[in-house]
């Protein structure tokens, strides 16, 4: 009977000696030299802070216009110009976005003139999409008398117009300003009753918020 009764505590004793060895080997490696060796954590990713005003220059993948565009579509674009944050590069040229078209007015419906609005949505890494919030994009087109383009901002006063198509077809690049009230960016595009934006145009977008990357 004592003899019965040693060899269960002996038994006892191994299986608890096991268990040990299982839950040590499970937050352990091997080294090199086959002993066990502490498991390794995994890095801390650093993430940097993409401020409100960054300016995200953009070529479009998808080309928009007053006579094919509705309010809703979306549209694809690329990073043109890698934005850089404290000497470190956040976002690659060449980074996909996605946009939106919120408005399109087609020539004669505002006092003659076409105009298009648009936004960026998000910033597409891979299988993910980081959602960002831009002030709009703004193009009017020039009315054909040759008067200045006038844009108001939100009712709070005239927007600035410093920018313009630098090429009337493809690539062309476009500028945007920071209107008066509503902190829009409006152009004063070449003129014509329509606008076209083809694939590879150049728009300038600026964040409405700071973005975490």
């Amino acid at each position: 009977m004592k003899r019965v009764y040693q060899l269960a505590i002996f038994a006892m004793m191994l299986i608890g000696v096991f268990g040990c060895g299982e839950n040590k080997a499970d937050s352990s490696v091997l080294d090199k030299t086959g002993f066990l060796s502490p498991a390794k954590k995994p890095p801390v990713v650093e993430k940097t802070t993409l401020p409100e005003g960054t300016r995200l220059r953009v070529a479009l993948i998808d080309g928009v216009s007053t006579t094919k565009s509705s309010p809703g579509d979306q549209f694809m674009a690329s990073i043109s110009e890698p934005v850089v944050i404290d000497g470190k590069t956040v976002i690659e040229k060449g980074t996909k976005v996605r946009g939106r078209v919120t408005d399109v007015a087609e020539s004669g419906r505002v006092k003659g003139r076409a105009s298009i609005r648009l936004v960026l949505t998000d910033i597409v890494q891979g299988s993910k999409e980081l959602p960002i919030a831009t002030k709009p994009f703004i193009a009017v087109a020039q009315n054909t008398k040759k008067r200045d383009a006038t844009i108001i901002g939100g009712g709070a006063g005239v927007g600035a117009l410093i920018g313009g198509i630098a090429g009337g077809g493809k690539g062309a690049a476009v500028g945007a300003a920071v209107g008066g009230g509503a902190g829009t960016g409006t152009v004063l595009a070449t003129k014509g009753k329509d606008l076209h934006y083809p694939p590879e145009t150049k728009i300038t977008f600026t964040l409405m918020n700071s973005v975490e990357m």
